[in-house]
Order: C-alpha cells, then structure tokens, then sequence
C-alpha cells in the first residue's frame, strides 16, 4: 500500500505529558507531513471538535483497559492502522494495532501477572505492534513480557514545543518517580542554589509534593501542569529521574535552550549523552550544575547541542519516524 494513502486512527488519550498532550502534537505533525489521511478519535474522554465519536464509548472503556470488548475499528471511519498510547488498548478486528508504551511503571511495580502486562501480551497476541520509546525502555518491555523481539519496536514520543527560555534565573529540578533521590539531594541542591543567589524549583507529582513538605525540604513546589511555567523560569534543570518514563522534560529543556544535568543511568545515557551533563554521583550534579550556571563559554555549548538533540524528538520528527512505521506495520498486516 502507498504510505501516503494510509489511513491512520489515533487516539488522543494516549500519553498525557505536562507539557501537554504528545499525541494531538503527534496529530497536528502528521497532518502537517500529509503523509495519511488521520482520523481522530478518544478513547477514555468525549469527542472534540473534529474527533470522529465512538458509539457506547463510556460501556467499552472499561473493558478496553484489558484489551476486550467492541472492536473499535468497527466503531470509526475506514482505517488501515490504529494507534493508541494510553491505558485503553481496545482490540482490533481487520487491520493492525500499534500500542505505544512511554511509561513503563505498571510493569515494574507489579507482577508478570498484572493487568497491564497481560493486557499487552493480549493485543501482541493478537498481532498488535508495541511501541518503546528507546531501546533500553525496549529491552525493559521484552523482559517484563517475554514476547518475540519483532513484536516491539522504538519510536521516541513526541515532545512538544516550548518557547525559548530567555532569562530563567532559577534551579529547576524535574522530579519523576524518584522522590526519596531528590530528598537525600536536596540539602546540597539547596545550599548551591543559596551561593548561585538562585531559587530551587521542584517540579513534581502531588503525592511527592506532600512527601517532600513532610520531609521539611525548604524548596519551591510547582505541580506538572505548570511545567511550561517552571521551564520559563530555568536558568538549569535538573533531572531526577527512576527512569520509567520518556525524559520529555529534560528534552524540552534542552529545546528551551536551557543546560540540563541528570545522573549518568542507561536511558540518560542513550537519550541524553551528549546534550546534558551526565554526572556519575550526586556530588558530580552538584560541581556541574554551579559551572552550568556561571560559565557562559560552557553554557553556550550546552545550548548549542541540547537544541541539535531536541530537534531528533520534535513533534515532525516523531511523525516521520511513525508515518515508515505505519506503512511498514499496514504492508505487513496478514503475510
């Protein structure tokens, strides 16, 4: 089939990110490709303007988080393809299934037994391609669901635009699935921003916030949905990280023009190597997020690379790389 005539459903409840929703991003880029023809729908929410509505979608939802219930291609406009990312994975009846996978904590903090992983093995059973956003996240994916290695593959998420950050003066700490990391660093982290005259921001979850006000931690708290906002603010980010979820913080970062520093892990290593500063300890972030703030010739480098590395995870190059997958996965569909 030509890949400019497939016709692709895209679920729109897919992967929330703070920054915004990567995939009406993902949407908007493929329309700008003109690659296929999108149909638009949502899985867990009520149609918006455009969406094509999907008859009983408030009875199916429930069953769509284990992977049963109506076939949601009988419920849509012909397509060739669909694609979902969120916790819905509604099966398919006659054309093909991919399932983007950008979080990767209901595989690792339940069982081989648990819904999601068995939710997943069910639509890769039934043909479906899943999607990692890196190949370490891949390796992660195939060893939680012990399936065959051409049933996953890697496609980064899109990560969406931001505005330039201009004259950020604060420390900025991005905080995912790694509280009690940021409250054993957090006294150093305080202590550089009160010699750097600097605010410390923490962006974070709402159960974390309120581990880390217990904690007695004198830093500032702003919730993911301002994530914009902080990123406005940064002079550097710091990433705290377990490692589960796609950096689409730290990156935007980078796109912002804004160093960043992050523990040296396999995912930072793979994604950001290069761009950020990766430290070995955490009195290596601390020695480098003071010379990221004060040294100009360094910063100017940081810019520099971080913007070259951001654009590989652009929104239009997230619908290149999915528009090949899609032609590759609808040729393929039934040989």
């Amino acid at each position: 089939m030509n890949q400019a005539l497939v016709r692709v459903g895209l679920d729109l409840d897919g992967s929330l990110e703070s920054l915004g929703n990567s995939m009406t991003d993902l949407a908007d880029a493929l329309e700008a490709a003109g690659g296929c023809t999108l149909v638009r729908f949502r899985t867990r929410s009520r149609a918006g303007a455009g969406d094509a509505a999907l008859a009983s979608r408030m009875w199916w939802s429930p069953w769509w988080r284990r992977g049963l219930g109506r076939s949601v291609d009988r419920l849509l406009p012909p397509v060739d393809v669909v694609h979902v990312a969120g916790v819905a994975t509604p099966p398919t009846r006659d054309v093909p299934e991919i399932v983007s996978v950008d979080d990767l904590r209901a595989l690792r903090e339940e069982s081989r037994t648990s819904q999601r992983a068995a939710q997943l093995r069910r639509v890769i059973a039934r043909g479906a391609v899943v999607v990692a956003s890196s190949q370490v996240a891949r390796d992660e994916v195939l060893a939680n669901l012990g399936v065959a290695r051409d049933r996953v593959v890697v496609v980064p998420p899109a990560v969406p635009n931001v505005d330039l950050t201009m004259d950020g003066d604060a420390l900025v700490v991005n905080v995912t699935g790694a509280v009690e990391h940021f409250i054993r660093l957090a006294p150093s982290l305080i202590d550089a921003g009160a010699r750097l005259e600097a605010r410390v921001i923490a962006l974070t979850s709402t159960a974390a916030a309120q581990r880390i006000r217990s904690g007695g931690i004198d830093v500032d708290l702003m919730a993911r949905r301002d994530a914009r906002r902080a990123l406005g603010q940064a002079r550097v980010v710091v990433h705290v990280s377990d490692g589960a979820r796609f950096p689409s913080f730290a990156i935007a970062a980078l796109a912002a023009g804004v160093p960043t520093v992050a523990r040296s892990t396999p995912i930072n290593r793979e994604l950001l190597n290069g761009a950020s500063e990766l430290a070995e300890s955490d009195g290596d972030i601390i020695e480098q997020v003071k010379d990221l703030w004060s040294n100009e010739p360094r910063r100017a480098l940081a810019r520099a690379a971080g913007w070259a590395r951001a654009a590989d995870f652009a929104p239009s190059s997230a619908a290149t790389a999915y528009l090949s997958l899609y032609g590759d996965v609808v040729r393929g569909w039934g040989s």
